[in-house]
């Protein structure tokens, strides 16, 4: 898979703090790449350098097979978590100045943000001024403009903050469509379960050096431990679990029982699935038996938590 963008061992350091220890990331072409990370973990800084608001102290950033250079602000959108806009100024005549410091000519910015705000649903905005809408109203201008002149990359800082879910999903299929229609899209947020819905590759940044990064489903793998949910009705619940612990190990905060019905997470080590499949058959009927995939929250727990 061709790549768009290449962070290669870059440092960056304010005083005696460093915020980004020789971190390296390869976002390839097409993709919803997560960077992920606690706060105070270096990805702000590191974003801030690939927009060349910051400059490294080291490293080197690629992008699209040339280094980066200040005619590439073109090739980027970005929407910061920490709004941008004049409040002053009415929304269509900012929209208009701020597309065309993209590169845009008058005429085309007014193509594009007609096509929006249509798409949108926000034409009724156009002589309203930034301070006059609510803040997921002043975000869906925030986005348009961060969209509208066609990036090759997209850098969504905590895009979802401040919108409602019925507005959340309207941007979540947005960005969606945005990667099928072939660009690529930086995805930074501390919501996890957006993470699962919308990215296909994640790095985790934790004390300022990349600790994680894949392919999502690659990573899962990596995480899985072998563990399997199980749900098993049983005449004989005690000579089950008798079975089981000779050769598995179940997870204590997941045993419970209900009308001779278990409902356990067992950990079969280095046992295969058919054997814990087996002792099961042999003392009740399985009603459920699907492997434990870990998500992301729980990768980033357990990796932050180290």
């Amino acid at each position: 898979m061709s790549t768009i963008l290449e962070v290669n061992k870059v440092v960056k350091q304010y005083g005696d703090y460093v915020a980004l220890n020789g971190v390296s990331l390869t976002v390839p072409k097409g993709s919803i790449y997560g960077l992920l990370g606690p706060n105070g973990a270096g990805k702000t800084s590191l974003i801030r350098i690939i927009n060349q608001i910051t400059l490294p102290d080291r490293g080197e950033i690629i992008l699209d097979g040339e280094k980066l250079q200040p005619k590439h602000v073109q090739y980027i959108g970005y929407l910061p978590e920490e709004r941008g806009l004049y409040t002053t100024m009415k929304v269509g005549e900012q929209c208009l100045y701020l597309a065309q410091m993209k590169g845009l000519s008058k005429a085309e910015a007014k193509k594009q943000l007609e096509y929006w705000f249509e798409r949108l649903e926000i034409q009724g905005w156009w002589n309203k001024k930034i301070q006059e809408l609510s803040k997921g109203m002043a975000q869906k201008i925030q986005f348009v403009v961060c969209v509208l002149h066609k990036p090759k990359l997209l850098i969504f800082d905590e895009p979802f903050s401040g919108f409602d879910p019925v507005n959340a999903t309207i941007i979540k299929d947005e960005i969606l469509a945005l990667r099928e229609e072939g660009a690529t899209i930086i995805f930074s947020t501390h919501r996890m379960e957006s993470v699962e819905e919308l990215c296909d590759h994640i790095a985790l940044i934790h004390k300022s050096n990349k600790l994680i990064e894949g392919k999502l489903s690659d990573v899962k793998r990596q995480f899985k431990t072998n563990s399997y949910e199980v749900g098993i009705l049983s005449d004989n619940v005690e000579g089950l679990m008798y079975d089981i612990t000779q050769k598995f190990t179940v997870t204590p905060a997941n045993f419970k029982s209900l009308n001779n019905e278990l409902k356990l997470e067992i950990q079969l080590g280095s046992a295969l699935p058919n054997e814990l499949l087996q002792v099961l058959t042999q003392r009740g009927q399985v009603t459920h038996f699907v492997e434990k995939i870990p998500s992301v929250n729980d990768i980033f727990i357990q990796t932050v938590s180290k």
